[in-house]
């Protein structure tokens, strides 16, 4: 297929996603859309359609592995369900007299959504749910890794649309093979970009000429002082950074540890499954994992005896070996043990203070991960006030499995989501868990009310006084 061929090709889902999504609204209902959300939702969560794409998912991705993917499927999509059960996400949803202001809710129209290999379920599942909550068509543009367990889901989507009614028209997908010509092709057309997964795509997106809501990088950094209750921070630390081998974003990177307490931290992080590597066995791990300063896939996303026997450790390994740890003290700008890793290792810091505990943080995350979110294992909370203002994060997750906790999880009160905006520090457009209230436009009916014109002493006496005018 010529290139002709793959812009009319996508010109073609446009066109018909646009005649589907117009139907859509205009027969458009609060019953209608929870309807559709609900049918894409099960189409993931029926048991048996789980397992099956899961299994698919690893074997075409080489990423992650199948019990944790089904975890992370059931979990995330029943907790989006959760949070917009019952919300009104069309039409007229209040009025202000006070204000003279009426608000109603309208769709943004076709969404564009680009989609990672990480996770290659549930964060389509997540935009596709979102979009039709919302009165929205959507198209979405896997990675070529994660095309055929996207195809496999779209099945079990049409087929739960055609139950209730819905045209299938609604979600669709970049044809197989996917590729950058029409992925391009379908940010110029859509409505709306909501881009996941690489730095290349998310700058791509802003760059398409289209509306786009990008996320930023993570590498999370998190911080153990000395209040933390450290056989709880190091079973957290370790559940979170082997979840489905470290594909999440918000997977632990760096961890630092007060020194008044790192030996007791250390050895809980061992118990926890930590093998600790010497600097010959750093290196080898380095440089296996980065090649001409670039990330290879030897390590990514690997079970943990894979990397133990492509590192050379399996001989050192203990049986509760679970993740490695590199301690180190090079951190920021040229240091690769800093950054985002996507696998079962981790660097370790140790820090005289917290001051310097939250400088260290704020140098690994000017080199990445700016904006997206720290860690903190502590039972002083003023010290996450104090992170909330010192760095340059949009999140700061307390004595929580970081992975688990910063897309939202049933025992915090953040929305459910995979993908997490970094703000102005990151690059992006919003600095919130992407959620439903993304994907609409709000429409304000404005009347005349009672005229509130202030007088100038009611504004500038404060600096009149100060500036002695």
């Amino acid at each position: 297929m010529d290139t002709t061929d793959d812009l009319d090709t996508i010109d073609t889902l446009v066109e018909r996603a646009r005649i589907a999504q117009a139907a859509y609204e205009a027969q458009g209902t609060q019953e209608l859309f929870d309807l559709a959300a609900q049918a894409v939702g099960w189409a993931l969560m029926k048991p048996e359609h789980n397992a099956a794409l899961s299994k698919l998912a690893v074997r075409e991705t080489g990423l992650g592995n199948v019990a944790d993917k089904i975890k992370k499927n059931h979990n995330k999509t029943l907790g989006l369900l959760r949070d917009i059960k019952g919300i009104k996400s069309f039409g007229h949803i209040g009025d202000d007299a006070e204000t003279g202001l009426s608000t109603y809710l309208r769709p943004k129209g076709v969404i564009a959504a680009i989609v990672p290999s990480t996770n290659p379920l549930a964060t389509p599942v997540n935009n596709i749910i979102n979009a039709l909550k919302c009165g929205n068509a959507i198209i979405v543009a896997p990675s070529p890794k994660g095309a055929r367990p996207l195809a496999a889901l779209m099945e079990h989507i049409h087929e739960n649309l055609r139950a209730i009614g819905a045209d299938t028209n609604l979600v669709q997908m970049v044809p197989i093979p996917p590729s950058k010509v029409k992925t391009n092709r379908l940010m110029e057309l859509a409505d709306l970009l909501v881009v996941t997964g690489s730095q290349n795509n998310v700058r791509a997106g802003y760059s398409s000429g289209t509306p786009a809501l990008g996320v930023g990088q993570g590498n999370v950094v998190t911080i153990i002082d000395d209040t933390a209750d450290l056989n709880d921070a190091a079973a957290k630390i370790a559940a979170s950074k082997t979840f489905d081998n470290a594909t999440s974003c918000s997977s632990e990177n760096s961890v630092i540890i007060l020194r008044s307490v790192y030996e007791e931290a250390l050895r809980a992080l061992e118990d926890a499954g930590g093998l600790v590597l010497n600097e010959a066995d750093s290196d080898q791990l380095i440089n296996t994992h980065w090649v001409n300063g670039k990330m290879s896939t030897a390590l990514l996303a690997q079970d943990i005896d894979v990397i133990l026997e492509r590192t050379g450790l399996s001989d050192k390994a203990r049986p509760n070996t679970r993740f490695l740890i590199v301690p180190t003290t090079e951190a920021g700008e040229g240091a690769l043990i800093s950054g985002e890793k996507m696998s079962r290792f981790l660097s370790l810091y140790v820090a005289e203070n917290f001051e310097e505990a939250v400088s260290l943080a704020i140098k690994i995350q000017e080199y990445q991960g700016a904006g997206h979110s720290l860690g903190l294992h502590s039972k002083d909370d003023a010290k996450a006030h104090h992170l909330a203002m010192a760095a340059r994060t949009c999140r700061v997750i307390v004595n929580q499995a970081h992975c688990f906790a910063t897309g939202g999880f049933f025992d915090n009160g953040m929305p459910f989501s995979l993908s997490m905006g970094c703000g102005s520090w990151g690059g992006n457009s919003i600095d919130g868990n992407l959620n439903w209230e993304h994907f609409v436009n709000k429409v304000r009916i404005v009347r005349v009310i009672k005229e509130n014109k202030p007088e100038l002493e009611d504004i500038f006496t404060g600096f009149w006084e100060k500036a002695h005018q």
